[in-house]
């Protein structure tokens, strides 16, 4: 039960995270907010497909593959904004 209410204040976290940047990119319409906004949003979202397994395992291989896909689009943001047309 505790495990359920922690993986629900993660996930609301993670998305309030995302509608913060998401915020960001409308202001400033810069793909590195963007990317950062789906990147919270997608974490979210992994923490509340745990929620709906009928035994909640965070040790699936498919969490894995959504948190590293994640985790790329943070990486690929901060790689553009440094070595884009820009820089």
């Amino acid at each position: 039960m505790i495990q359920a209410f922690l993986l629900g204040v993660l996930a609301t976290m993670f998305v309030t995270a995302g509608v913060f940047f998401l915020r960001f990119w409308i202001e400033t319409r810069d793909s590195f907010f963007l990317a950062f906004a789906a990147s919270f949003t997608i974490e979210g979202l992994s923490r509340v497909a745990v929620l709906f397994q009928p035994r909640p395992n965070e040790s699936s291989p498919w969490i894995y593959a959504i948190r590293l896909l994640a985790s790329l689009l943070i990486l690929a943001a901060i790689l553009k904004k440094n070595y884009g047309k820009n820089g």
